[in-house]
């Protein structure tokens, strides 16, 4: 073979390799394709929401978002084993994505207009309603509207619950703002604050683990579709995680995970919604 034959087919074989590479997931502009690169993900979810997504002492975490987050992450050829976790706030949810810590962020986090402007979602695919938490023996606070004058109304830093509360029903609400839900509860049980607002799925989970000490109110007064957080201007990756998220539904992974890990609360499972376009 002449030394001009050589480099050709060296040049041809390298393209070749390229070309496979690239059609192997090798492309990292993408979320998907860099994923699929590296075999690795890093998804955000809370670590103290029961029920939902809690991160275990022994260092696991469980919970329907959990769930949720994993079961996309196998439609996207990475592994349980190759999931890097990352704590998600009310508060830094969009600097997470923004900011290139996260791949995913799958944390109750529900689809408003303003955060559209930042990220992208996928979703919804959960519909919850907001509501209160209060101790057994509270009286005075049968809905939002009971919450004006004194009392104290807890949620937390960058969740729009509280805000919902006093625009619409309470205006003269007593504010209380804590980084994590659970510090709220905590706040509840010690008598620091009145009431705890946010979704009725996140707390039928806390009143559960303290049956005797706390209740739901039971009158939801807003819808919170939840869906999971992306980089904005990446419609590939979006069309997969949407089709990951449609095959949990049609499969019955959906429903099964939501019976295992808040069927005991009481709370009543609903049907699952329709994925917007």
């Amino acid at each position: 073979m002449t030394p001009r034959a050589l480099l050709r087919l060296v040049a041809t074989t390298c393209a070749a390799v390229l070309l496979l590479a690239s059609c192997a997931g090798g492309d990292k502009s993408t979320m998907v394709g860099k994923v699929s690169a590296d075999d690795r993900m890093t998804i955000a979810v809370s670590y103290d929401q029961p029920g939902m997504a809690v991160r275990r002492l022994d260092g696991s975490y469980r919970g329907f978002d959990v769930d949720v987050a994993k079961f996309i992450a196998n439609e996207l050829g990475v592994d349980e084993q190759n999931i890097t976790w990352k704590e998600a706030q009310p508060g830094n949810r969009e600097t997470l994505l923004t900011s290139g810590e996260a791949d995913m962020v799958v944390s109750t986090y529900s689809i408003t207009d303003k955060r559209k402007e930042i990220v992208d979602f996928v979703g919804p695919y959960f519909v919850a309603g907001q509501d209160l938490l209060v101790r057994m023996n509270e009286t005075r606070i049968e809905g939002p509207k009971s919450l004006n004058g004194t009392l104290r109304l807890c949620s937390t830093a960058g969740s729009t619950s509280a805000a919902y509360v006093r625009d619409q029903f309470a205006k003269d609400v007593k504010m209380v703002e804590y980084a994590k839900f659970s510090d709220c509860v905590t706040a509840l049980l010690a008598n620091n604050v009145d009431a705890v607002t946010t979704d009725d799925v996140l707390l039928a989970g806390y009143a559960a683990q303290n049956p005797e000490l706390l209740r739901v109110v039971g009158q939801s007064f807003s819808k919170e579709e939840y869906g999971v957080g992306l980089h904005r201007d990446d419609p590939s990756s979006k069309s997969k995680v949407q089709a990951a998220l449609q095959k949990m539904i049609d499969s019955g992974a959906w429903r099964k995970s939501l019976e295992a890990n808040i069927g005991s609360s009481g709370y009543k499972i609903p049907d699952p919604p329709k994925l917007a376009p």
